[in-house]
């Protein structure tokens, strides 16, 4: 059966990942498979913080972004910089080194969507 919920709902955490410096974001886990059996992904919203970045890092697993308001800037290890704003989805394969910064003077805030760990 279809689950519908509330943002209101869904508890905010700080950010947090091992190894990568992570400042002035949130997350909240929308969809998972523990909480709503979902078999296959899960969605979290992150909301950065002007300032507010996650640093370089890289996963195995593909995932996909949209984001829902503000702008911020996607960076690589090549060094290069995209400027990211509403209504942009981004597709980042598995084992790419990326990360995320907050230049602006609002939140950042983006869906993402990640394979369920095996």
């Amino acid at each position: 059966m279809a689950k519908i919920s509330r943002i209101e709902d869904v508890p905010v955490e700080k950010a947090k990942m091992p190894n990568v410096i992570v400042s002035d974001t949130y997350i909240q886990w929308l969809i998972t498979r523990e909480k709503d059996d979902a078999p296959n992904f899960a969605m979290r919203r992150f909301v950065m913080k002007p300032g507010g970045f996650i640093g370089l890092h890289d996963h195995p697993n593909e995932h996909e972004i949209f984001i829902l308001s503000g702008e911020g800037v996607m960076f690589g290890a090549d060094g290069v910089e995209l400027k990211v704003r509403p209504g942009n989805f981004i597709f980042v394969p598995g084992d790419e080194p990326h990360g995320y910064r907050n230049d602006g003077d609002e939140d950042f805030v983006f869906l993402c969507l990640i394979p369920n760990p095996e």
